[in-house]
């Protein structure tokens, strides 16, 4: 492994170690668009970006926009990009203090499609954002991050249930609720207050909060890490999707360069993008009707753009792989996947696809196909909601992956530097290049 490529995937797990929810992971992105010369823009704000500007503009806090242009214009069309900033978890309830057994435990819902019997056994932390009260009867939102492990889901033992290795099954509302704190007989803690104290002991500017709401998740502790004899893999949780976040986000950042740029960060891909920061939602295009309000200049704006929505691929399973379709079979460090669907899950087509293929060819990079057997249900991304909602070109791409929607999933490292490199290719290549002509028609 080369030092450029240890430093870059250093700095991955770092980001992704610390971003357990959506809306950490976009503090955490606006932090470093911040430190790169760009501007946040508010929506509830006029805008009146400089030609040559950089900008970024949030919505819920847990979805992001950024965009760049290169002041000729924007006529000529954006490169755009996407992924979304959310992942399967565990979701606090509003009320979730459960008193059983001198246990304390918070009930939860789970989030998303996730691998439930990975959440067992595990040492799990809280996180989330607050909606809180001053003493002077003003609102506040604050992040917040116990950061160490506060809640375990015990398993029950072989003991009293001998069929758990054969017939395991997990019963949303009664198996998954973890175990929180110990208490003593008739002690009823109040939840608020344990955020009250959390919320003041992370924010020392904070005094005597009342608190109003909270979205809060638990989350795996063990961090993203590189294992395998010769670090070529990495684990960790949320490589679906914030591994494609921040390559999206590193590739613009650190790659010049002189065309209009737009990358897009959804949250609640995993739960059907139906929300006001999801990919069903207006936020992409209300952004695109301020840059150009004039409908025609943005019809055409948009027919000169492509979009290409990054999201984890599924890489073959060794011990599986008759679950996949034999002649499509994408392994761990051997390139980007391009993935197909006939009834678009996918909206990749031969034109996008073809785009996609001379992109990593011409950055050197090997490159590799995804399709989902006809006996099996496919997954979808953000990709054709966008597609369908502004009508712009698309591909779907991402990087192979292992245990997707387990509490810990499994990448290439080797990969990591591919997507990095086949993004800053994309970005810096020039409208005159050839390989836009098999967007042609």
């Amino acid at each position: 492994m080369s030092i450029i490529q240890a430093d870059y995937i250093r700095d991955l797990l770092r980001f992704i170690g610390n971003a357990p929810t959506s809306f950490h992971a976009v503090h955490s992105i606006c932090e470093l668009l911040a430190k790169n010369g760009f501007t946040e823009l508010l929506e509830q704000e006029h805008w009146n970006p400089e030609p040559n500007g950089a900008y970024f503009v949030r919505r819920n806090s847990s979805s992001l926009i950024i965009f760049t242009l290169n002041g000729q214009g924007l006529e000529s069309g954006f490169r755009m990009a996407g992924a979304h900033t959310d992942s399967p978890s565990l979701k606090i309830k509003p009320n979730p203090r459960q008193i059983n057994h001198s246990f304390l435990q918070l009930g939860v819902e789970t989030y998303g499609g996730s691998l439930l019997t990975t959440w067992f056994d595990r040492d799990l932390s809280i996180a989330g954002r607050i909606i809180w009260k001053d003493k002077n009867n003003s609102i506040h939102s604050s992040l917040i991050n116990f950061n160490r492990p506060v809640g375990i889901i015990p398993s029950l033992a072989i003991h009293f249930d001998r069929e758990a290795n054969e017939k395991k099954s997990v019963n949303k509302q009664t198996d998954l609720v973890p175990i929180f704190m110990q208490v003593e007989e008739n002690d009823k803690p109040d939840f608020n207050h344990i955020l009250q104290n959390q919320l003041t002991s992370e924010h020392q500017e904070i005094d005597s909060p009342e608190i109003l709401d909270h979205e809060l998740f638990f989350y795996d502790c063990h961090p993203p890490s590189l294992i395998g004899l010769n670090n070529e893999f990495i684990s960790g949780a949320r490589l679906d999707n914030l591994l494609s976040c921040y390559t999206l986000v590193r590739s613009l950042i650190e790659h010049k360069v002189n065309q209009n740029t737009l990358i897009v960060l959804n949250d609640h891909e995993e739960t059907g993008s139906l929300s006001t920061s999801g990919a069903q939602g207006n936020f992409l295009q209300s952004v695109i009707e301020r840059l150009l309000p004039e409908n025609e200049k943005r019809q055409r704006c948009l027919s000169r753009s492509v979009f290409i929505s990054a999201d984890n691929a599924h890489g073959v399973h060794p011990n599986f792989a008759d679950r996949y379709d034999k002649e499509h079979l994408p392994q761990l460090n051997r390139g980007p996947v391009i993935k197909f669907n006939a009834n678009q899950r996918y909206a990749t087509n031969c034109q996008t696809s073809s785009f996609f293929r001379m992109i990593c060819e011409n950055a050197g990079i090997p490159v590799q196909e995804f399709v989902m057997r006809n006996d099996l249900a496919c997954g979808s991304t953000i990709g054709p909601l966008t597609a369908g909602q502004i009508g712009v070109r698309t591909v779907d791409v991402g990087i192979p992956s292992l245990a997707m929607h387990s509490i810990r999933e499994m990448a290439g490292s080797m990969d990591v530097q591919y997507f990095y490199t086949a993004f800053c290719t994309y970005f810096a290549t020039e409208p005159e290049d050839e390989i836009w002509q098999c967007l042609a028609g």
